[in-house]
């Protein structure tokens, strides 16, 4: 086992500086730069930059440099300082920037994993026990709505109906007198009463794919002989079931659950904006946008270094829950 997790380790090291690199060159893949989109902003609204001004807002920036240049510049403090750079919009540390909208992200992403699994691991379970029965039919059809409908239009949906019958507005994640007070027992309570709605929204997708994983690999595994020794030997139906199928039927939940831990920094990109949440998506889609390299760059780069870290950590749970991975290990 120590074994398997040294392996994993040594491979995730030159497959985390590879990611470096493809994470910088996607962000300077666009045409362009920060700089090129905040002249033609300028030009727009009226105002013009003679070549002088533009040459000092290169150097400024430091986009006059060579591309290998930048990418060493940036990786080095990274590595050495932990620092992510500077908001070439904002012009304040990507650090603080994040750090901001780094809790609000953090506990919207805990609600909606533990939305997805509370629910997604007992409904499989229903559903495979009692296969062509109503509830597995109901629970089937639930499933096939959640993967067909895009969270973005659920999220406009759900707006539309409570404002329309209720007449609120669910957007953002407190109401307007707790907006930018400080931490309260009343702002926690206020929070929770908002939550529920990004968390059924993000939750409904995820939810729907692992019951229809789980489900399938349940129902694969009840038909095998094995399950049909166990009952023939009087094992009560619960334990047959629960035993041993299940556990190996939540194999594929575990190999794709360390994917959830990139969910917990960023959240959905899309729902967050069009929810107007206070979390790190829209602040990556408006540095996507506006070009900004540092701030894009860094965001994209965690996301890949905890998608690679929870790929780690599912190996390693994977190991742990069957001993046949550990063997052929």
């Amino acid at each position: 086992m120590l074994q398997f997790i040294i392996r994993r380790i040594f491979v995730l090291v030159p497959m985390l500086f590879l990611m470096s690199i493809v994470a910088f060159g996607i962000i300077l893949a666009p045409p362009g730069d920060y700089l090129t989109s905040y002249v033609a902003q300028l030009e727009a609204s009226g105002d013009f930059l003679d070549q002088a001004e533009i040459e000092g807002l290169k150097k400024q920036f430091g986009l006059g440099r060579p591309v290998h240049e930048q990418y060493l510049k940036w990786v080095s403090r990274i590595v050495l300082h932990g620092d992510l750079g500077r908001s070439l919009e904002f012009n304040r540390p990507v650090n603080e920037l994040i750090g901001e909208r780094l809790a609000m992200t953090l506990m919207l992403g805990l609600f909606t994993i533990s939305f997805t699994w509370t629910m997604a691991i007992p409904i499989a379970i229903i559903s495979a026990v009692k296969q062509y029965s109503f509830i597995d039919h109901f629970f089937t059809f639930l499933s096939y709505m959640g993967v067909g409908t895009p969270n973005f239009l659920l999220a406009l949906v759900i707006m539309w109906f409570v404002f329309s019958i209720f007449g609120l507005k669910i957007t953002g994640l407190f109401s307007q007198e707790y907006q930018d007070a400080g931490w309260s027992i009343g702002k926690f309570i206020d929070m929770v009463k908002h939550i529920w709605v990004p968390m059924l929204i993000l939750g409904t997708d995820g939810t729907a794919r692992f019951v229809r994983i789980i489900r399938a690999n349940l129902l694969d595994e009840l038909s095998k002989p094995y399950v049909e020794t166990a009952r023939a030997k009087g094992l009560p139906e619960w334990k047959v079931v629960m035993k041993y199928p299940v556990r190996i039927a939540l194999n594929p939940f575990i190999s794709t659950a360390g994917w959830q831990l990139p969910q917990l920094f960023s959240g959905s990109l899309i729902v967050a904006t069009v929810l107007s949440l206070p979390t790190i998506g829209p602040l990556l889609l408006r540095s996507l946008f506006g070009q900004d390299m540092f701030l894009a760059g860094s965001i994209v780069l965690i996301l890949t270094v905890l998608t690679m870290i929870g790929t780690l950590l599912s190996d390693i749970l994977l190991a742990l829950v069957d001993p046949r991975i550990r063997m052929g290990a």
